[in-house]
């Protein structure tokens, strides 16, 4: 859900007015402004220096080994939908002061019942199916593919791999240029 809505923003243009790399005693700094001006949101992607990309990537992976090692699993009797608290798991090696599910403690889940907690979790599924189908539409229309309804957005044109988390910008990295030497668009 959070890739729809960051692809809808990046896709207008709009920006933290802030640098995202460098610092004080940094000799440069890269400005969220100057990803911005690299194209579309896949082209933004391209323009993100590889630290950054890395530790996107990790803090994913990180969250999804929390939610699939939550005891039980969902395939195994345990709740759809359900994902432990972040500030009780034992094996995150930092403490982290807020929730995934609820950052703030805004809801009030205490006060649920049973079947209205799964309910509001059902809808939280449903929600994220439909931002799949959504991301996946305007990551199509960018690429050039017939979408209806979405092709009349004027969407800015990808010519990249949207499928490959790399790119030849990130060619430092281990393994990244054996990958792109080896790929071939069938």
């Amino acid at each position: 859900m959070a890739g729809f809505v960051g692809f809808c923003v990046h896709a207008n243009g709009i920006v933290f007015p802030w640098a995202i790399t460098g610092g004080p005693l940094a000799e440069s700094s890269t400005m969220f402004s100057d990803i911005s001006a690299a194209g579309g949101p896949c082209d933004q992607w391209d323009a993100v220096p590889s630290a950054g990309k890395l530790q996107i990537l990790l803090t994913i992976a990180l969250l999804e080994v929390v939610g699939e090692t939550a005891s039980p699993h969902y395939t195994k009797g345990g709740k759809p939908g359900f994902y432990p608290s972040l500030k009780e798991y034992p094996s995150i090696p930092h403490p982290i002061p807020f929730d995934l599910v609820d950052p703030f403690g805004l809801a009030n889940f205490d006060g649920m019942d049973e079947a209205t907690k799964a309910k509001k979790r059902q809808i939280e599924i449903n929600n994220g199916r439909l931002a799949m189908i959504g991301i996946f539409g305007l990551i199509s229309a960018s690429k050039g593919l017939i979408v209806p309804g979405l092709d009349s957005l004027g969407l800015p044109q990808y010519d990249g791999e949207v499928m490959a988390y790399f790119s030849s910008s990130d060619a430092g990295l281990p393994f990244v240029a054996d990958m792109l030497a080896g790929y071939t668009l069938f």
